[in-house]
């Protein structure tokens, strides 16, 4: 029997809608998506498919050229989404980690969900 840890890795990148104006669903609808996103949650943490989950705050700072010393504020207000949120997954493979992902109940509410291989560390 294979441990999570014996299979690859998948992080899952929960893409959310953004306006630049912090427009959300109304409290009923994010209820509704709630329950829906907890009980996917749910089900896929009872397979022990899930190693770690988080949302993410909308702001955020981007560091870029050499010693990130151009700062500046994000996301930009001209983006049409940003990473809200991640899930660390064991999958058997890509396709098995694509099939968790396409249960995702956010993907019904203009959400996307971005499916990237975690590369095994060499020597490992």
């Amino acid at each position: 029997m294979t441990t999570p840890s014996d299979k690859p890795q998948f992080l899952l990148l929960l893409r959310h809608p953004f306006d630049g104006k912090g427009t959300r669903p109304d409290p009923e609808q994010m209820q509704q998506i709630m329950t829906r996103f907890m009980q996917w949650m749910k089900d896929i943490s009872a397979k022990n498919t899930v190693l770690s989950t988080n949302g993410l705050e909308d702001q955020c700072k981007i560091l870029r050229g050499p010693g990130g010393h151009a700062v500046s504020d994000g996301p930009y207000l001209e983006a049409k989404e940003i990473i809200g949120g991640y899930l660390l997954i064991t999958a058997d493979n890509y396709e098995q980690a694509l099939e968790i992902a396409r249960a995702c109940p956010g993907l019904d509410n203009q959400m996307a969900v971005e499916v990237r291989p975690i590369r095994p560390k060499a020597g490992c």
